[in-house]
């Protein structure tokens, strides 16, 4: 592989540095830097960050791949400067033995956009009743440590105390999506006064708050890892802010929807804006981007949820929950957090980058922009400015409340080991 010179990047947001890529690798870092023969990227001030990495995606294959597929999946990662992504369980098949989740890790390494880790059920067939093949998945050649029902919630509180006892032994994390099954039937959106005027079934804060309480007291009991997915209301930050003030082991996300977007939205019916769990109020969005800047949310993770148009296109109680998130999460971020003053960019590289890369135990990723470290970059154009357009999008599914929306910021380059999968914000 050739030389790369990127020069003049404020890295992590700092001071403006030269990075020097030889092969795979970050050879070196500093100021000044020449390489005879190396491919030259001006970066004119452009913010260098490692290479994202988002702990929950979903990339719909096998079985949905009028959704999306691995690849358009990961060239909409790498278009969102994401160098690895944790792809969900919810397949058809599900990803609940060892032969599924090796076939979505291979698809990951043919198509070679980014790295994908599959993370696996934690129940057979997402039905709640039985372990899945836990220890087999991680002993397989995806190596599974993320393990997660995700769409589904481990309700059971015997299985979830099963689940995390058996993952303690091999250094796992169970991933939860935190809602009561019984306290949300028939529910449409956020529970409150929005909900109360258009006459739409309520989906109660307590349904998320009430199973992280009771998981974070099941991971203190067993001594294990939890984590807690696309947390969303206010009250669920108090219940993490006080488990962690007691020393239990848990980490939790946010998605950027929720950073920006309220149930006020809803009121136009667009199914776009119907996701699990609901936009909530401007005071969760508030507390949750304060606990994202004080670190009792650790992550932001995007919760990528392709659907086709037919499943959106339709009307509210019949539309399908979900919204593309890979291409938009760092502008998004950037608008909520970055331009607010919550956030410098070392601080977004902490939360999109290295966190989300030791929660995973992604291998490679979520490293220091140093010498000797996998060339696993990205290059934002911080200063842009534009109207976010689906039509342009890499993912398979146009399904983006932001259409039309001005965002700040633009991936402009993304390296995967030292190649160039993105280039002045095209796919290579």
């Amino acid at each position: 592989m050739s030389k790369i010179l990127i020069r003049g990047a404020k890295v992590l947001g700092g001071e403006s540095q030269d990075v020097l890529i030889d092969g795979s690798q970050i050879a070196e870092v500093g100021s000044g830097l020449t390489a005879e023969g190396a491919e030259v990227v001006e970066a004119d001030g452009k913010v260098l960050l490692p290479g994202l990495v988002d702990l929950h995606t979903h990339l719909r294959e096998p079985g949905r791949e009028d959704s999306e597929t691995v690849l358009t999946g990961t060239r909409a990662a790498a278009s969102g400067g994401y160098t690895a992504v944790f792809a969900m369980a919810n397949t058809f098949p599900v990803a609940d033995t060892a032969g599924v989740v090796e076939q979505v890790f291979r698809l990951g390494q043919e198509h070679g956009y980014c790295d994908v880790q599959p993370i696996g059920a934690v129940t057979v067939g997402l039905e709640g009743r039985k372990l899945a093949e836990l220890g087999a998945m991680h002993e397989s050649a995806a190596g599974v440590t993320v393990f997660s029902d995700d769409g589904k919630c481990v309700d059971d509180a015997v299985i979830m105390r099963r689940a995390l006892e058996y993952v303690k032994a091999f250094g796992g994390v169970v991933a939860q999506h935190a809602q009561e099954p019984r306290l949300t039937e028939g529910a449409q959106m956020n529970e409150g006064v929005v909900s109360a005027e258009l006459g739409l079934g309520g989906w109660p804060a307590v349904a998320e708050e009430s199973i992280i309480a009771r998981d974070v007291l099941l991971a203190e009991h067993v001594g294990s890892r939890v984590h807690i997915c696309h947390l969303s209301t206010a009250g669920s930050v108090e219940i993490v802010r006080w488990a962690k003030s007691r020393g239990i082991d848990v980490t939790a996300e946010v998605t950027p929807h929720h950073l920006l977007l309220t149930d006020e939205l809803v009121r136009s019916y667009n199914p776009v804006y119907k996701v699990n769990p609901p936009l909530r109020t401007e005071r969760d969005v508030h507390a949750l981007r304060e606990a994202l800047a004080d670190g009792t949310i650790d992550i932001v993770a995007t919760d990528h949820a392709p659907h086709p148009h037919e499943d959106k296109d339709c009307e509210w109680a019949a539309a399908a929950m979900g919204m593309v998130g890979l291409e938009t999460a760092l502008s998004v971020v950037q608008e909520t957090m970055v331009e607010t003053g919550l956030l410098d960019w070392a601080g977004v590289a902490e939360r999109m980058s290295f966190t989300p890369a030791r929660i995973g135990r992604a291998k490679g990723h979520g490293r220091p922009v140093s010498a000797g470290e996998p060339a696993n970059l990205t290059l934002v154009d911080t200063a842009y400015r534009g109207s976010v357009d689906p039509a342009g999008f890499a993912s398979r599914s146009r399904n983006t409340p932001y259409e039309g929306r001005e965002l700040p910021g633009r991936v402009t380059h993304t390296w995967l080991r030292g190649k160039a999968t993105l280039v002045d914000g095209k796919l290579t």
